[in-house]
């Protein structure tokens, strides 16, 4: 009797380890940001590394990723890259709508004042229907999860 009681307690002890296991993998899973790594490291390398480099480290032409992606939340680089061209001017100046935004327009078409560079991928299927992913995966790197190599699938 002593002993079923025994095995009993052992049980219910291994029990509650395995929940607690569970607890913490499912609390894990939830802390990282949704989407595909893979799927965001595919779309990046499709569509972005030319310009900011397979590492998303930055290139002549572009900036470095890592930096700007650690301090923003996934909402504002949807905005960012989605809905605006890269002015380099201030978000409400770049989105403003009427003559002022008509002005900028012919200034970089005709290149005179600002250059054009980066371009707004709200149009594009493929980026538009991974950007999630392409947060996961830049968020990854920026956050130190995710090496320069390819993800596993």
């Amino acid at each position: 009797m002593v002993g079923a009681l025994m095995a009993l307690l052992l049980l219910v002890g291994c029990a509650v380890e395995v929940q607690n296991r569970q607890a913490a993998q499912e609390l894990k899973q939830l802390a990282k940001p949704p989407g595909s790594v893979y799927t965001g490291w595919r779309v990046f390398q499709d569509k972005c590394a030319g310009c900011h480099g397979p590492a998303a480290t930055g290139t002549a032409a572009a900036p470095d990723l890592l930096p700007r992606v650690r301090d923003m939340g996934s909402r504002q680089f949807v905005s960012l890259v989605l809905r605006r061209y890269d002015w380099n001017l201030p978000p409400a100046k770049a989105s403003s709508d009427g003559a002022a935004r008509e002005a900028l327009v012919d200034e970089i078409v005709q290149r005179k004042e600002y250059m054009l560079t980066m371009p707004a991928w709200q149009g594009e299927p493929s980026v538009n229907a991974h950007i999630v992913d392409l947060y996961a995966y830049l968020s990854a790197r920026a956050q130190g999860a995710q090496g320069p190599a390819r993800p596993a699938q």
